[in-house]
């Protein structure tokens, strides 16, 4: 591991050069999944194309996102759920959602737990305009929560760009998980 990267942001840095040679169908179909219903990321970063791997990949991922207008921003962020709400849960959540919120435990909290996040997350969207973003799987409940108190107190355009580098660091993982 180099830098003291976590593991699977390692991983990330290991996807094959197949990245360069699919076709924008298979490009698509294989990346279109990597932000919550926004495929609007990776069609646009695809005019970058070829990527030499998956650093080149990401980092040209998160250039359409730098790139976004302030409203395709805040669309991208109003995009992701909200961490262990019941709702979201019962509708249905990505698959990459449910999957990073059962690996925090945000889907077996107690009935007091549960209360805590609903009662965050709606000050922070009742705040910011838009949910609570943390790269869940480099935390735990404890941290998510530590951060989610922290992170009210922010102004709005911070936290905008913060859930921003979250959202890149959870396609960073989600990438690493894909078998290209």
């Amino acid at each position: 591991m180099s830098h003291g990267l976590h593991p699977a942001l390692e991983r990330a840095n290991l996807i094959g050069r197949k990245v360069a040679a699919a076709d924008r169908e298979t490009f698509l179909a294989v990346y279109g999944q990597l932000f919550d219903h926004s495929p609007w990321v990776v069609e646009r970063a695809w005019d970058m194309a070829p990527f030499a791997d998956a650093k080149a990949l990401h980092c040209g991922f998160l250039r359409v996102i730098a790139e976004a207008s302030p409203a395709e921003r805040l669309d991208l962020a109003r995009a992701h759920p909200e961490l262990a709400d019941k709702v979201a849960m019962a509708k249905g959540l990505t698959d990459a959602s449910a999957k990073e919120q059962h690996s925090a435990g945000l889907d077996r909290l107690s009935p007091a737990e549960y209360e805590t996040f609903h009662a965050l997350n709606s000050a922070y969207r009742a705040k910011h305009g838009f949910p609570f973003i943390i790269c869940v799987k480099l935390n735990d409940r404890a941290s998510i929560l530590a951060a989610m108190r922290a992170r009210l107190e922010q102004d709005s355009e911070a936290e905008l760009d913060e859930a921003m580098t979250q959202v890149g660091l959870i396609s960073r993982l989600r990438l690493a998980d894909i078998k290209a």
